[in-house]
Formats: C-alpha cells, structure tokens, sequence
C-alpha cells in the first residue's frame, strides 16, 4: 500500500538541532507528520517528551503516556507520537504541575518555557489572514492553522490573546509604532524589543519593522516578528 502524509521516521542527521536529539544514537528518530504547523517549525510529542524535556526516557515509556491520554496540546488530549507542538503551543502532561509554552529562545525556533498554571489555557496567535465570509462577518486565520468567524476587530499582523481550547479571543494586541515584539524566527529568534516605526513594503521588499534590540535598531521583516504586548507582554513568553 501507499504511504499516507510521508515517512514517519527521519535521521537523526537531518533532525532540527533544538529538538535536542543526540546525534549519535539510533540512525531514525520519530517525525512530524502534517498538521497545524510546518514539519521544519515544530516538535513531535515523542521526542518532546523523551528528547527536549527529558520526562521519559525511551520511546517505549513516551508511547505508553501519549497512547493513555496523559498529554495535552493546547487543551486537548493528543495521541498520536508525530503530532508536532509548535511556536506558542501549551503542553501540560497528567499528574505533572509545570505546563509549558514553546516560544523561540537564543536563536533557537523553539523551547519549553514553564509556565504558571493560571497561564496554561491562553496562547498568543498570530493572525495571518482575514477574509469576509457570507454574512458579511469576518473570519482570521492564525499561525497555528486555527481559524475564527468573529465580530473582534484585528488585522493582519496582529496577535489575539486566546482561551483554548475553546477558542474565545481575549484580548488583541496590535502589531504597532510601540508594541512590544518577539523575534520568532532567524538569527535573533527569541529576542524581545519595542516596535520604533512601520515600514511599508515594496513590490520587491516586504513589510518591515525598525525594532530596537539590546540597544541597536535593525529592521526585521513582520514575517519575523509577534506583538506581545505594550510596555510588558500579556501572557509568560521570555
């Protein structure tokens, strides 16, 4: 028969370094399969536990506790080993306190920051599409794959505050001159700065920030960047 959705193994040679894989182990390692997030910016649960948060420490003892129900993904149990947790996902796991956010840290795409428990049922999303359905109501795509037919106000760019897994937006934190913004992907992934001016794009550049990092301004495109917030960030992300 034909394989569906693509190889469930991947070598350890090819595996994103923040998995926190050992390289000189077995030759395969468990993947990504298709889901909310692409296969190269995110995690999948069996190495999330085993590997990058060292819970478990075989596959064997990583298979009993997603086939059980003991691990949820924003809210909702997962139970398949190649579901891939990614930016800003909250993972709590049965009988442990520490829920955990994955958020960019040093560089890195992503990093289980523990969280407070009051914390673990809102997430930040991204909003990366808007489109005006029948009705005349508008519905937003987010980064995480999700979408939402709702009467809130954001644009693109924007990041909502999201209860999960029930979806009710909370709060929108615009993408604006005095935001505070995370890095979330190239070399300053995980930095936090202040948004200093918009920049419009061109028909050969896109659209820009001029954001002050550690003391120096750069531009960064707003592929790159989530508002977290004015002054402070609304939820736990650095």
């Amino acid at each position: 028969m034909v394989s569906v959705s693509g190889s469930k193994k991947l070598k350890r040679q090819m595996a994103p370094t923040y998995w926190g894989i050992s390289r000189k182990d077995k030759r395969f390692v468990v993947t990504a399969r298709p889901g909310p997030h692409l296969r190269r910016r995110c995690i999948p649960s069996a190495v999330l536990l085993r590997d990058t948060l060292g819970i478990v420490r075989t596959l064997r003892e990583a298979k009993w506790a997603i086939y059980s129900g003991r691990v949820r993904v924003d809210g909702k149990v997962r139970r398949s080993l190649h579901h891939g947790a990614g930016l800003m996902d909250v993972v709590a796991l049965e009988g442990i306190d520490t829920a955990y956010r994955l958020v960019p840290k040093k560089g890195a795409l992503l990093h289980p920051r523990p969280i407070p428990g009051s914390e673990a049922d809102r997430k930040l999303c991204k909003v990366t599409s808007k489109y005006t359905i029948r009705g005349g109501r508008t519905q937003l795509g987010f980064h995480d794959g999700r979408t939402s037919i709702t009467d809130t106000k954001a644009r693109v760019g924007d990041t909502c505050v999201m209860r999960v897994p029930s979806q009710e937006i909370l709060e929108v934190l615009p993408m604006k001159g005095g935001s505070s913004v995370m890095v979330i992907g190239g070399a300053n992934a995980g930095s936090m700065g202040e948004v200093k001016e918009m920049i419009a794009g061109t028909f050969s550049l896109p659209k820009r920030a001029l954001v002050s990092l550690d003391g120096r301004e750069i531009e960064i495109q707003l592929d790159n960047l989530m508002a977290v917030g004015t002054g402070s960030p609304a939820l736990e992300v650095a």
